[in-house]
Order: structure tokens, then C-alpha cells, then sequence
């Protein structure tokens, strides 16, 4: 849930420093919008707020409601941050620190997500038990 919240956080920040401040007031000036479809920062910084910030709120309302699905929603979230970061990369073809720690943390959201899953077997060198010739059921029930 914190990894969520402050990608959560960090989200909305974004997009009202884009939508109010604009881009050149943080250091984004207005000419790597050139290289992009949009003519302002606003469209960005709303996108960034509703669908990064959106999925991020979705996952943590699903996780506090106790919901049994909401380990899908917070790799989906992560997914769509990590999406985000290279959407946002490469058409600027500008790399910040910011971008780091932001795919960082989207990244270990999404891997505690596919764990949380059940993507880790328990225990992890277990082995798994040999099949009879038929396929069906064990022949020992001593790993091999």
C-alpha cells in the first residue's frame, strides 16, 4: 500500500503542476511538447492524474476493501506507470533521476503484485513429485 499511495501521490502532483504550473515551471520547457501530439502540458498532466493516478486509486481501493482481486490491479497499476515512464521518455529523449526512482517504484509495486499472486512457489527448491508412468498420481511420496 505505501508504494501505491506514493505513486498515487506523485501522480496528482504531476498532473496539477502540469495542468496549473505548465511544464516550463518544472523545468519541462514548452518545446519537447514539439516532438509530441499535444499542444499544452494540460493533456499530459491530466492523462498523468486520471489514468496513472486513476489505477493507482483503483488498487489501493481494492487492497483496503480486502477485495480478493486486488493484486491485479496494483501489477496493472505498475504496468501502466512503467508504461507511462517510457511513453514519456521516448519522444523527449530526456532521462531525469526522477524517472528512476519513479520506474523503481513501479517496478517493485508490480513485482510484489505478481508475488502476492502466488508467482513464488513455497517452498521455492521444492521439488516436484514424480509422476506415475500413467501421469496420474505419485510413486513415491518422497521428492525426487
Amino acid at each position: 500500500m505505501v508504494v501505491a499511495l506514493f505513486n498515487l501521490v506523485s501522480a496528482l502532483a504531476g498532473c496539477v503542476l502540469l495542468v496549473v504550473a505548465g511544464g516550463d515551471s518544472v523545468g519541462m520547457p514548452n518545446e519537447w511538447l514539439a516532438r509530441t501530439p499535444f499542444p499544452s502540458w494540460a493533456w499530459p498532466g491530466l492523462i498523468l492524474g486520471v489514468i496513472v493516478g486513476g489505477t493507482q486509486l483503483v488498487a489501493l481501493i481494492a487492497q483496503r476493501r480486502r477485495y480478493v482481486l486486488a493484486w491485479g490491479p496494483h501489477a496493472a497499476s505498475g504496468l501502466v506507470m512503467m508504461i507511462w515512464i517510457f511513453v514519456e521518455i521516448a519522444p523527449l529523449l530526456v532521462w531525469s533521476p526522477l524517472h528512476g526512482v519513479y520506474f523503481l517504484t513501479e517496478l517493485v509495486q508490480t513485482v510484489l503484485a505478481v508475488l502476492a499472486l502466488g508467482a513464488w512457489p513455497q517452498p521455492f527448491f521444492a521439488r516436484m513429485p514424480r509422476r506415475s508412468r500413467t501421469g496420474v498420481g505419485n510413486t513415491t511420496d518422497t521428492p525426487a
